[in-house]
């Protein structure tokens, strides 16, 4: 099974955001950067489903500047098989729609047979770029994914749904399945991982 993960990198909780000289923006060299925490559930989500099957790839997708690179070394660490970067030229996107078509022509030729994503980013907090990919590259799409279940050709999705229910989808695969945080413990980075 081929699973991709989009992992974001947005300002720590506990970092200052500065504005720069003009004030339109914040000053990027100033702020602690590090990787979107429902994004961290995706990835882990991915590495479980592969070492279920025992069989597979978890590859990493990004954009953004050069900067990004570091949460995509942070998730082969982890474990995944290989990272894909896409450059981001000038400010940084916000418009999901946007971002969700600069995506999906890179993926499109790869051939996912899942695409995770978080749920949404710590900083925008839109929760729209996966499902938007879905759509653009023909998959199935389930969102707020609390817990996931491959089976052959589909994967069943238990969604949190408001006041304490949920509900279970059947999706074909390929699918694109965006992870709510807390549907697992995320692992820590290998000491192998960070060296190699």
């Amino acid at each position: 099974m081929k699973i991709a993960v989009l992992i974001k990198q947005v300002p720590g909780s506990d970092s200052a955001l500065p504005l720069n000289g003009d004030g339109s923006w914040i000053d990027d060299g100033l702020v602690n950067f590090v990787m979107n925490e429902s994004d961290n559930y995706a990835l882990e989500e991915g590495l479980q489903i592969r070492e279920k099957i025992g069989d597979g790839e978890v590859v990493i997708v990004s954009m953004g500047p050069e900067r990004v690179q570091r949460v995509i070394r942070e998730g082969l660490a982890k474990g995944a098989d290989r990272g894909i970067y896409l450059e981001e030229s000038g400010q940084s996107e916000t418009d999901p729609l946007s971002i969700a078509k600069s995506f999906a022509l890179v993926l499109k030729d790869e051939s996912f047979d899942l695409i995770l994503t978080g749920l949404q980013s710590d900083d925008t907090g839109m929760g729209q770029t996966g499902v938007l990919l879905g759509e653009l590259l023909g998959m199935s799409t389930a969102t707020l994914g609390i817990e996931t279940d491959i089976l052959s050709d589909t994967i069943r999705v238990k969604r949190e749904l408001e006041s304490g229910w949920f509900q279970w989808v059947k999706l074909p695969l390929p699918a694109s399945v965006s992870i709510q945080s807390g549907i697992n413990q995320p692992r820590y980075p290998s000491l192998k991982g960070i060296m190699g």
